[in-house]
C-alpha cells in the first residue's frame, strides 16, 4: 500500500470515528430525559419504597424480599434501556458492516478513490440514519415507562 492511500485510509478512519462520536452524543442528548426519569423518580420510589422495608417486626427474609420487590421498577426500566439501546447499536452496527463490505469490493475492483468517497457517503448515510431514529427509540421509552413530557 502506497504511502497515499494509507493517508486516506486515516483521514477516513478519523472522519469515521468524528461521525460514531456524533451518533453518541446524540444518544446521551435525546435519553437524558428517560436518565432522569431512571435515576432520580424512580430511584427515589425504590429508596422510598425501601425504607417502608424495615421494620423491626418483620423477619430477615421478609425484608429482604420487600427490598427486593421495591427495586423491580428501576431494573425493568435500566433493562428496557439497555435492550433498546442494544438493538440501536446492532442496527447501526449492520449499517457499518455494509459500508465496509462495499468499501472492500470498491478496492478490489481497483476503484481506490471512488471506494473512499463511497465509503464516506455511506457511512454518513447509515449515521444519519441512525440519529434519525433516535427521537422514536425515546418515544418507545417514554411511552413504556409512561414519562409525560
Amino acid at each position: 500500500m502506497d504511502h497515499i492511500a494509507a493517508a486516506e485510509e486515516r483521514l477516513v478512519t478519523e472522519r469515521m470515528q468524528r461521525k460514531l462520536q456524533e451518533v453518541n452524543t446524540a444518544a446521551q442528548t435525546q435519553l437524558e430525559p428517560i436518565q432522569d426519569h431512571v435515576n432520580f423518580t424512580l430511584q427515589k420510589e425504590y429508596f422510598k419504597c425501601a425504607y417502608e422495608c424495615f421494620d423491626r417486626r418483620r423477619r430477615q427474609e421478609d425484608i429482604a424480599n420487600c427490598v427486593e420487590h421495591c427495586s423491580v421498577p428501576v431494573l425493568q426500566a435500566n433493562n428496557h434501556v439497555e435492550t433498546e439501546m442494544a438493538r440501536f447499536q446492532e442496527r447501526m452496527q449492520r449499517s457499518l458492516l455494509v459500508c465496509q463490505d462495499k468499501y472492500e469490493a470498491a478496492k478490489l475492483q481497483q476503484h481506490k478513490t471512488g471506494a473512499i468517497a463511497g465509503l464516506e457517503a455511506c457511512v454518513d448515510e447509515a449515521i444519519n440514519d441512525g440519529i434519525q431514529g433516535l427521537p422514536h427509540i425515546v418515544d418507545r421509552l417514554k411511552a413504556s415507562m409512561s414519562i409525560k413530557e
